[in-house]
């Protein structure tokens, strides 16, 4: 028996090397995600940015240019980039709607961690943090389909080490409304360069300085989690992904089918596979992150609607797709589809004004309400006008490299109709393929439980803004203590 067990002992210390060299072939993946943030940095031009931890990243990874979410709000978005397949297509498409145990993921349909389990993966949404760091993950998932509770295994950073090859991801919130102007060093609203669409006014520029205050905090709360990849002897296996979940909250940002909507920061740290320093000018879905992170752990991602941007198995994307609906009390339904340069926006809904009413961002969006109010004054120039409108076009077509911000609608121009059949086929295709249920009408019960959930939301905010019932934000806020 003594000898069986000096044998059996001999044949486990042979093994366990081979066991861990293939745990330690597989990387390790990292989501570094943000809320509500466009390209927003020091590394992709914005001037008056501190982002330097950000901007390091950068220069250790491939930066995209041209990234985007699938829709611009965040839990259309966020069903969408951990299943891997359109939010339309699985009946995600409506904000923060489809949670209760009655509407469970359509058969199939199977999160990023369901998938990395299988292959030997320790998944994680990191909310508890080295205490030394000062802050957490906020945890953030937000998807429209039931969640029982067992999409990870852990929501600690101390389980990552001992678990490889590890998937977790950290969400950080400092980018989502509503913003507070920084306690200390506040950025100079005079030094904010703000879009054409947004009139230059003193509360709008107060407003970016505020966001650009969250962005800066943003930046040090990254610096510290690659500090800590560095300090636990975790980086040179780890994939690094950092994006946004859609674009910032601004006056023609998120939860409009615009760029600034869909656009989103993207950078990936692998000199395996990609140059530190490089660029790429590469058309990228956030779906398209999904797939290749499966790809690089050596997951089929056959059937699902990405694919890998980089590595062996990459493929060029020509087209980028988009899809808006309900948001809260707003109802809509757009559909948008974009090349290189050309995009084309269908409002199924054109009766609808292009700024509709929103609880929410009249709340918590100063920019918003003053345009409003600039508007009503006669103060908005032609194109900054042109968004106030009451109603939209059926199709409107932008050549983003002349007109990047969207002004000047092409549509109509006889020159363009052959760019504007392209792509309507694309999109009419698209919608067709992915059996899109935006076509399907919400039922009522649905949404009035969503309109009940806002109501406590908005109820919360008066009361810690100091607005009373008919009062809009027009200001921008101290910096608390902790941010809600």
């Amino acid at each position: 028996m003594k000898h069986l067990l000096i044998l059996f002992g001999a044949l486990v210390a042979q093994v366990a090397p081979l066991i861990a060299a293939e745990s330690v072939s597989k990387p390790n993946i990292l989501w570094i995600i943000a809320e509500d943030a466009c390209k927003d940095f020091g590394c992709y031009g914005m001037q008056a940015a501190r982002t330097p931890h950000i901007d390091r990243l950068a220069s250790e990874s491939c930066l995209y240019h041209h990234a985007f979410a699938t829709g611009p709000v965040c839990s259309a978005s966020r069903s969408a980039f951990m299943t891997g397949l359109y939010q339309t297509r699985i009946g995600a498409h409506n904000h923060r709607s489809h949670r209760t145990k009655e509407f469970t993921r359509p058969a199939g349909v199977r999160l990023i961690t369901e998938r990395l389990s299988e292959a030997g993966y320790f998944t994680a949404n990191v909310r508890t943090l080295p205490p030394a760091l000062g802050f957490n993950g906020a945890g953030k998932t937000d998807w429209n389909f039931f969640d029982n509770g067992k999409a990870f295994d852990s929501a600690k950073w101390s389980d990552l080490k001992v678990h490889q090859p590890f998937y977790a991801q950290v969400n950080l919130h400092e980018t989502h409304r509503p913003y507070y102007r920084a306690a200390k060093h506040p950025t100079d609203p005079a030094t904010v360069k703000l879009p054409p669409y947004l009139a230059d006014d003193p509360i709008i520029r107060a407003d970016w300085a505020a966001y650009l205050d969250e962005v800066a905090v943003l930046d040090e709360k990254v610096g510290a989690l690659l500090s800590l990849l560095d300090s636990e002897g975790l980086r040179e296996n780890t994939v690094v992904f950092f994006f946004s979940d859609h674009g910032r909250e601004d006056f023609r940002g998120k939860y409009f089918p615009s760029e600034q909507g869909f656009e989103v920061p993207l950078m990936v740290r692998w000199p395996t596979l990609l140059k530190p320093g490089s660029t790429s000018d590469y058309l990228v879905s956030l779906l398209d992150v999904h797939a290749t992170s499966l790809s690089l752990a050596g997951v089929d991602f056959a059937g699902l609607d990405g694919e890998p941007f980089f590595g062996p198995s990459a493929k060029k994307r020509e087209f980028i797709f988009g899809a808006r609906d309900r948001i809260d009390d707003t109802p809509d339904r757009v559909r948008t589809v974009r090349d290189a340069r050309f995009k084309l926006v269908h409002n199924f809904e054109p009766q609808r004004p292009y700024l509709q009413r929103m609880a929410y961002a009249e709340l918590t969006n100063p920019t918003y309400n003053r345009m409003r109010q600039l508007s009503a004054e006669g103060k908005l120039n032609t194109d900054q006008a042109k968004f106030m409108a009451s109603q939209r076009p059926t199709e409107e077509l932008y050549d983003l490299q002349n007109d990047p911000f969207e002004f000047h609608n092409i549509a109509e121009d006889p020159a363009h109709q052959e760019i504007l059949n392209r792509l309507r086929r694309q999109l009419d295709a698209w919608i067709s393929g992915t059996h899109d249920q935006g076509t399907v009408p919400e039922d009522p019960k649905t949404v009035a439980e969503d309109l009940k959930r806002n109501e406590n939301t908005d109820r919360k905010l008066r009361a810690e803004f100091g607005l009373g019932p008919n009062e809009v934000l027009l200001k921008t806020l101290e910096h608390p203590t902790k941010k809600p």
